[in-house]
C-alpha cells in the first residue's frame, strides 16, 4: 500500500487500480465488516469523494435495499445499527484507554554523572518503538535501543540525560500523545529518597 494515506494498489489488471481503505485496509465496499465503519466513511469521503458517493450516499443505500423484502430491509437496518453501536463502543474504549495511558520518561543514574533515559508506554499510542528508537539515536547523536522491561512490555533506552529533549520531540511530532499523559521519573531522586527513609527508620 502507498505510504501517503491513499492506500492504492495495482490489481492484476494493468488498466485498473484497486483502492484500499486507509483505516481498516479493506476495499471500501467491505468497510462495514471491519468494525470502524464511521472512521472508514470519513477517510473515504476525504480521499475518494466520488467513491464515497457511490457507496454511502443516501441514494446508493436506498437503491441497495430497494430490491430486498420488507423483512430483509428491517434485518439489514438492525444489523447496521448493531455494527455502528459496536464500532462506537470500540472507539470509546480505545479513547478511554488512551486517556489513561502514560508515557514515562525516566532518567536513570548508571554511575556518577552518567545517565540513560528510558521511555516506556509509547506502544499504547500505536507508535513503532524500533522506528522511534532510531529517530532518537539520530536526533540526539547517541546510542538508542529497544529493551524488554522486567514488568513486561518494552521501552526505549537512550544513552545520556535527554529527558526534556525527548518530551519536546514527542509533543512536536506525535500529536496523539497529550502533554498531560507524559510523566517524568528521576531514578536518582527515588534512590536518594529511599535511602533517607531507611536512615530515618534506623534512627527510630
Amino acid at each position: 500500500m502507498a505510504d501517503d494515506g491513499q492506500s492504492v494498489e495495482q490489481s492484476n489488471d494493468p488498466g485498473r487500480k484497486v483502492v484500499y481503505c486507509g483505516v481498516c485496509t479493506l476495499p471500501p465496499e467491505y468497510c462495514e465488516y471491519g468494525g470502524t465503519t464511521q472512521k472508514c466513511q470519513e477517510w473515504l469521503e476525504a480521499n475518494h469523494p466520488e467513491m464515497y458517493e457511490r457507496i454511502w450516499s443516501t441514494e446508493s443505500l436506498e437503491a441497495a435495499t430497494a430490491s430486498l423484502s420488507v423483512e430483509a430491509q428491517e434485518r439489514a437496518q438492525k444489523d447496521a445499527k448493531k455494527k455502528a453501536a459496536k464500532a462506537e463502543t470500540a472507539l470509546q474504549r480505545q479513547a478511554d484507554k488512551l486517556a489513561t495511558s502514560v508515557v514515562v520518561i525516566k532518567r536513570i543514574e548508571r554511575n556518577k554523572k552518567k545517565y540513560v533515559t528510558a521511555v516506556s508506554g509509547l506502544e499504547a499510542f500505536g507508535l513503532d518503538l524500533k522506528k522511534l528508537s532510531k529517530e532518537f539515536g539520530k536526533k540526539f547523536a547517541t546510542g538508542s535501543s529497544v529493551t524488554k522491561m522486567p514488568s513486561g512490555g518494552e521501552e526505549i533506552v537512550v544513552q545520556g540525560d535527554v529527558s526534556p529533549e525527548i518530551e519536546e520531540l514527542l509533543l512536536d511530532h506525535y500529536k496523539e500523545i497529550p502533554k498531560k499523559n507524559i510523566q517524568f521519573v528521576d531514578d536518582k531522586k527515588r534512590k536518594k529518597a529511599a535511602a533517607e527513609a531507611a536512615a530515618a527508620a534506623a534512627e527510630v
